[in-house]
């Protein structure tokens, strides 16, 4: 598979299973989008644009110290490793009233920027899984660098995205079997990147001994 197609597809699985999964973001989404309609909630979703900028350039700028040091790579990908399983089995525990809703009032942009600037989710996502890719990506080229973190964004944008629009059409799609499932298949692509990410530490560890 060309390397080109490995970022992207990367960036999309990553995208989609961090969009469609529940936390602070979705449950915002959803709840704006019952209050208000599709239109607030989508502004929730798209905070992301907004906050991730700062949240990436500061991890990187962090991280990249630790670029050169294939010790350090290999712990970082382990945690990587460690966290994604963490995520796969919340999704494997999911159930259909996971995501808790709280009445908020409008400035959706707004509550979604603070929410997603505040969580811990998004400098997780990035310190232990993001940046390991972006470094292999950025060895290879810059625009595969670019092709993953554009993959990474329009799913993750556009999932919640399409689960406002969703949700603001039918109320009843958050407890249906199509989203559980969907949730679940999420599950097993964390435990793929999580094995890949096993695979990529302990090869950094051989190679430094």
């Amino acid at each position: 598979m060309p390397e080109i197609t490995e970022f992207l597809l990367s960036g999309i699985f990553l995208g989609l299973a961090a969009g469609i999964s529940p936390g602070p973001l979705l449950a915002m989404t959803v709840s704006q989008t019952l209050q208000h309609g599709s239109g607030e909630g989508i502004k929730v979703a798209l905070s992301p644009l907004l906050t991730d900028f700062f949240i990436v350039s500061s991890v990187l700028l962090v991280l990249v110290h630790f670029e050169s040091q294939g010790f350090a790579l290999a712990i970082i990908s382990l945690a990587g490793a460690a966290y994604l399983i963490h995520l796969a089995i919340g999704s494997f525990r999911i159930r259909v009233d996971a995501i808790n809703l709280c009445r908020e009032d409008r400035n959706s942009l707004k509550k979604g920027v603070m929410v997603n600037f505040l969580s811990p989710h998004p400098y997780l996502f990035w310190i232990a899984i993001g940046t390991p890719i972006l470094f292999r990506a950025m060895e290879k080229d810059m625009v595969e660098a670019a092709l993953f973190i554009v993959g990474f964004y329009s799913l993750l944008v556009g999932s919640k995205v399409l689960v406002a629009i969703i949700v603001g059409r039918s109320r009843s799609f958050l407890s249906s079997d199509y989203y559980l499932c969907t949730i679940r298949i999420m599950g097993l692509v964390y435990i793929v990147f999580a094995l890949f990410f096993i695979a990529e530490g302990m090869k950094q560890l051989a190679s430094d001994l």
